[in-house]
């Protein structure tokens, strides 16, 4: 249903529109220039020391309103504008859902990361009881999403907290052998690898930059993360000289994983390769394990491929091994997505992400027109997580995405011993990233001042190639604040 927004607090017009979304799907909310099928007002108003909210929607000739008030925040900032919005949103949310008659399971929250509402309100000394009052009354969460996030923060327990001096390694290599018809990252079909040398010697020299970068802020990097695109669409040859230098650069790691998603790009010898390595954890990725949407969404591989290459990293000492499964792929039903599950099982990894399906702008499904049908998903999601802990693992990160199906979400499972450091760091954002490649985006966390710089490198292959020390320089004045401020001040 198209609506048209109308609000006297434009800068919640987005937020109130996400709300929107949350009913009616992708596309439900429009200005109010555009024709629409039903129109949403919203009025403010502060009433002595109470904000007062509105919103009326008229779809036809049937009018519904909702109101709220609440006690303003008297400290301006940032605090302020965020309880204004919760309120705002809330009210909207509250009379949508009495319009639809729906409870979505995320109740109003449009965020990505969940986590981080459950962690403010055991920081501000509440119970896990208490927190998940809290959460229910204020967004109108689950019993089961508010029990997922419990599974997370017990999971989470003893890993959230490194120094300040701590940051994570990430490389990004943006290539893959087929471009999947739901992806929206900023990679490219290796074709005939033209770019791929340049890019090498431009990725190197970032890596160079950055090694002096990091001894000279103080950084201590001891997670790393070689991600994409496909990391193993590169040569073997290739992929070898680019983890010698990151080794030499930056020194035996903790925790280093190497995403070698696409089982048709392995072979014994580039796996063999992998182990002489300090590679300590890899992803060898199905997404699904029937052939006939392997097709449909542009994978050159087969389901028997993943479960081959999968044993054969298993026979030449591969311990931690992470899969990727995707619900709502197009053309899945509840059966096919069981057997993708039973499959999984049976192999038995030590870890396994499942992910709801997001058709993002970018992606060509979006561009082919494609419609998500919101039919069964949620028991997909579920599905996976039963799976998952009939395998042991317990989820220990999730994110949020727009544009996924049911509103629902992405979740990591793992076993206890096999929990992936670098995921819960980037998705809570407790500790900084040094992103080097094509697209990737560092994070300068800065806890005492609460704030995160972020440096993003260029996504655009070909200029990254010419502009690496321009994204070096970026990374350089974001850690240069770090530094100084860890040095009481000092000029770093």
């Amino acid at each position: 249903m198209k609506t048209a927004i109308d609000t006297q607090l434009p800068q919640f017009q987005n937020d109130i529109a996400d709300v929107v979304r949350l009913f009616y799907g992708e596309g439900a909310a429009v200005t109010p220039q555009e024709p629409h099928d039903a129109s949403l007002v919203h009025t403010h108003r502060l009433d002595g020391s109470q904000w007062c909210e509105a919103f009326t929607l008229t779809v036809g000739d049937e009018r519904l309103s909702m109101d709220m008030r609440a006690d303003a925040v008297t400290d301006a900032g940032l605090e302020e504008k965020r309880q204004l919005k919760r309120l705002v949103k809330r009210c909207c949310y509250q009379l949508l859902k009495r319009y639809t008659g729906r409870t979505p399971a995320w109740g109003s929250l449009t965020g990505i990361r969940p986590t981080r509402l459950y962690y403010q309100q055991l920081e501000r000394g509440k119970s896990r009881g208490e927190a998940r009052t809290a959460l229910h009354e204020l967004f109108d969460l689950s019993e089961e999403k508010l029990d997922l996030l419990d599974e997370i923060i017990t999971a989470q327990s003893g890993w959230v907290h490194r120094p300040q001096s701590a940051c994570d390694l990430y490389v990004g290599i943006p290539f893959c052998t087929t471009r999947c018809a739901y992806c929206s990252f900023s990679s490219g079909e290796i074709g005939d690898g033209r770019l791929v040398e340049p890019y090498l010697a431009a990725l190197m020299h970032e890596i160079d930059l950055c090694s002096e970068l990091a001894q000279e802020t103080g950084l201590q990097i001891r997670v790393g993360y070689v991600g994409g695109g496909t990391p193993s669409s590169l040569t073997t040859a290739q992929l070898d000289r680019l983890l010698t230098h990151i080794e030499r650069r930056f020194g035996p790691l903790d925790e280093f994983t190497v995403e070698a998603g696409r089982p048709d790009t392995l072979d014994e010898e580039k796996l063999s390769m992998l182990r002489a390595h300090p590679v300590t954890r890899i992803s060898i990725n199905p997404q699904t394990m029937n052939d006939e949407t392997l097709r449909a969404i542009g994978r050159a591989h087969t389901a028997q491929q993943t479960i081959d290459t999968y044993y054969l990293a298993r026979k030449l000492g591969f311990d931690d091994i992470n899969m990727d499964v995707i619900a709502a792929l197009p053309g899945e039903d509840l059966d096919m997505f069981a057997r993708t599950l039973r499959i999984v099982g049976e192999l038995a990894p030590d870890s396994l992400t499942v992910h709801t399906l997001a058709i993002k702008r970018s992606s060509r499904l979006h561009e082919q027109g494609y419609t998500q049908s919101e039919r069964d998903v949620a028991q997909m999601v579920q599905m996976g997580r039963e799976a998952a802990h009939a395998l042991g693992m317990r989820a220990y990160y999730l994110y949020r995405q727009k544009y996924m199906a049911e509103n629902l979400e992405n979740v990591g499972y793992a076993r206890p011993d096999r929990i992936c450091r670098y995921n819960i760091d980037n998705m809570e954002e407790t500790t900084s990233v040094l992103a080097l490649g094509a697209g990737g985006i560092s994070k300068c966390v800065m806890r005492q001042e609460e704030k995160i710089l972020r440096a993003p490198n260029i996504a655009n292959i070909e200029q990254y190639i010419v502009r690496v020390d321009e994204m070096v320089a970026r990374k350089r004045e974001a850690f240069a604040v770090k530094a100084r401020s860890l040095n009481g001040g000092e000029k770093a």
